[in-house]
């Protein structure tokens, strides 16, 4: 997939559906040093937004990860990762055994 494919999909994507609440925390111990010489860091931290579709509207969340490089004055994103994490899975309701009441 080009660049151009990935414009056109994120295009037609944003036609249909709308973003708003997005937060994005860090965590409160980042960020970390990476190597000696100052210049390179890790963050984490965690995201969530909500997300209007025709079929109604949900709450996505998930955490994140960057690495920057300090180039000149600039803080430049090397890596960044996401995910978006699951909704707990409903809890099964105990079953009567026979002989257990």
């Amino acid at each position: 997939m080009g660049r151009q494919a990935i414009e056109q999909w994120f295009a037609e994507y944003f036609k249909g559906v709308q973003l708003s609440n997005n937060l994005v925390t860090v965590d409160e111990d980042s960020p970390h040093t990476v190597g000696t010489a100052g210049n390179q860091l890790w963050a984490t931290g965690k995201w969530s937004q909500t997300l209007k579709g025709q079929n109604g509207s949900s709450e996505v969340k998930g955490y994140w990860s960057a690495i920057a490089i300090l180039e000149g004055d600039d803080w430049k994103i090397r890596m960044l990762c996401t995910n978006v994490t699951s909704a707990p899975a409903a809890t099964a309701s105990p079953t009567t055994t026979p002989g257990s009441q």
